[in-house]
């Protein structure tokens, strides 16, 4: 069966617009929260986190330290502080048990961006566009390694839309807004989910650290499939969906390994049939469907 209708629309039927779209709401939810405990220091006063989400310390106790920044740190041949190396173990635990790309769908802000651009997209019905290869992101984030090492600079710091959404927040319109812009008119007009999933190497990093996280996502239904191909239509990052949905065989795990899927929950929201859950990478159990 081929949904007719928008993605979601049998799930909202099914389950109810909140079941069909909870996983979407917390991962914003944590997204502005993130944020916004990074601008209360500097618009309120309020100071529960100095710092940006490459580098922070919360309440005077807890640095949190990019593992991505840290690198091109020492490429550079800066010696970090031993706060930062702390930092950046402590952040490399947290990913390792979550997965590296949750990074991407559960934190960081331009992804806010770049799913506004998507549903826009959509609603304009404007195509694909251009088509990236994916190993595009790597080949720019060992140039981002190169340059540091050549400049004896964290180069990419300076351009990273990350860093510039933070610093146009605070100190206002400017070249932060002109980058974050390019960002959204680049997946809008030219290739559709392009930054995040073909250019970013911040995405790139983290995508590195997937391939060994434990938290994933499984398809331990997959025998209720109905073939809407909803969970495509909605996934930012859809290769990673059939080895686990179309596996055959007793050997073939229902759990989605690709170090590119992001954890982002929207193909467990949007089906209909409840294929999908979080699971953790060794239950390749299924679940019986009557």
């Amino acid at each position: 069966m081929v949904s007719t209708g928008r993605p979601g629309a049998d799930a909202v039927a099914a389950k109810g617009w909140f079941p069909a779209h909870k996983w979407l709401v917390l991962r914003r939810g944590s997204q502005l929260l993130i944020l916004s405990a990074f601008l209360l220091g500097p618009w309120a006063g309020l100071w529960l986190i100095k710092g940006n989400l490459s580098s922070s310390l919360t309440l005077e106790v807890l640095p949190m330290t990019d593992p991505y920044l840290l690198l091109q740190s020492l490429a550079a041949g800066h010696l970090p502080a031993m706060s930062a190396i702390t930092g950046a173990l402590i952040v490399l635990a947290i990913y390792l048990l979550v997965g590296g790309r949750v990074y991407c769908s559960w934190v960081c802000p331009v992804n806010i961006v770049t799913d506004a651009a998507a549903w826009l997209r959509e609603r304009l019905d404007i195509d694909k566009g251009a088509r990236l290869k994916r190993q595009t992101r790597y080949w720019i984030l060992a140039l981002t390694l190169l340059l540091a090492l050549v400049s004896g600079s964290i180069a990419w710091e300076l351009i990273n839309p990350v860093s510039m959404l933070h610093r146009g927040l605070i100190f206002g319109m400017g070249l932060a807004w002109t980058i974050v812009l390019l960002v959204f008119l680049f997946d809008l007009l030219i290739s559709h989910r392009g930054w995040c999933g073909h250019l970013c190497p911040v995405g790139a990093f983290y995508s590195l650290l997937g391939r060994f996280s434990l938290l994933r996502v499984s398809a331990r239904r997959r025998s209720a499939c109905n073939d809407c191909m909803d969970c495509y239509a909605v996934c930012p990052e859809p290769q990673v969906i059939s080895p686990a949905l179309k596996g055959v065989g007793k050997n073939i795990t229902p759990v989605i390994l690709s170090p590119n899927c992001t954890n982002c929950g929207r193909c467990v929201d949007i089906c209909s049939k409840d294929v999908f859950g979080f699971s953790m990478r060794f239950n390749n159990e299924m679940e019986a469907v009557s």
